[in-house]
């Protein structure tokens, strides 16, 4: 595999002095709605908010000086471009971030307030790979991908190395997936850590590009998809996370946005814990019984907390 455990281990260290080894949290409200022990891996209490500044932590450090001295370039919806900026802060680079016009207000303010450079595009419209590409190619740029990439995977799966560690006798996993970068990396250390775990990915119904690609057995590409979990919009699997994805993740749930919000109002009236749609999917699938029966001690990834004051008011 592209991704190992070893790496995942190598790759913990070398994030350590900017990623936080965030907390696990419980819920006795949750867990009896859910009907399940559920133990929430709290990366919305992350740097920059959300589990992406593992990822661009590794991919950043694992550059040469060389690579370095030309800066990065990404393209994100909102949660890849700020940890991008911040581990460009942190290595004293030049970032430039693509990201759509309409992403929440609050990403593009953090990813401006972190020193990243923004170009916008219209995500309906425009490629926002091409452009990326483009700017890369124009500057000398390295080009970071928001998931599909070794170290990306390899330093998303350092939370599920942590979450592991917390909580050891887990029986199953539970985690958001866009790219599957996330996803990917958790899958491989979980099972190496336990090879009997029980792994899932949950996508947004809107969004089941990988849901497709399972039944078919092949990547298949979707039109964007209509959601309000923003991060989970990818259009087609990654060359690097989906055959990971087919090995390990036992099966892909889907959620729809109303779910979602259910489980952002439930989370936060009663756990005090604020989490962006994307970043509400793996417990919505929990909550709302979309886990097969035998699953007790249930790990759930939350994978990110950057609402803006919009959605605040929707969810009131």
């Amino acid at each position: 595999m592209p991704v190992t455990a070893e790496a995942i281990r190598a790759a913990a260290e070398r994030i350590r002095p900017v990623a936080k080894v965030t907390p696990v949290m419980t819920s006795r409200s949750f867990d009896r709605a859910a009907g399940v022990s559920a133990y929430f891996k709290c990366e919305n209490f992350q740097t920059g908010g959300a589990f992406k500044i593992r990822g661009a932590m590794n991919f950043v450090f694992s550059l040469t000086a060389e690579q370095r001295a030309k800066g990065v370039v990404a393209f994100s919806s909102g949660n890849h471009a700020q940890a991008v900026a911040i581990a460009a802060r942190e290595a004293g680079i030049q970032a430039t971030l693509v990201m759509p016009l309409d992403a929440p207000q609050a990403k593009l303010e953090s990813t401006r307030d972190a020193g990243g450079r923004i170009v916008t595009y219209d995500r309906y419209r425009e490629n926002r790979e091409v452009i990326g590409k483009a700017i890369a190619d124009e500057t000398g740029a390295t080009l970071i991908p928001p998931f599909d990439h070794e170290w990306i995977a390899t330093g998303q799966g350092t939370a599920g190395l942590e979450l592991m560690e917390q909580v050891p006798d887990l029986d199953t996993l539970v985690v958001c997936l866009g790219g599957g970068g996330l996803t990917a990396g958790c899958a491989v250390i979980a099972k190496s850590i336990n090879p009997k775990i029980r792994v899932f990915g949950v996508e947004p119904e809107a969004g089941n590009d990988y849901w497709l690609s399972r039944q078919k057995g092949e990547p298949v590409e979707i039109p964007v998809p209509q959601t309000i979990a923003d991060g989970l919009m990818t259009t087609k699997p990654g060359r690097v996370t989906f055959p990971i994805i087919q090995e390990l993740v036992e099966d892909i749930l889907l959620v729809t946005d109303a779910e979602l919000l259910a489980t952002m109002k439930l989370m936060l009236a009663r756990m005090k814990m604020l989490a962006e749609p994307s970043g509400a999917a793996a417990a919505a699938a929990v909550l709302h019984g979309k886990l097969p029966p035998g699953c007790q001690r249930v790990g759930v990834l939350v994978s990110g907390g950057n609402v803006d004051l919009a959605m605040l008011s929707r969810l009131a």
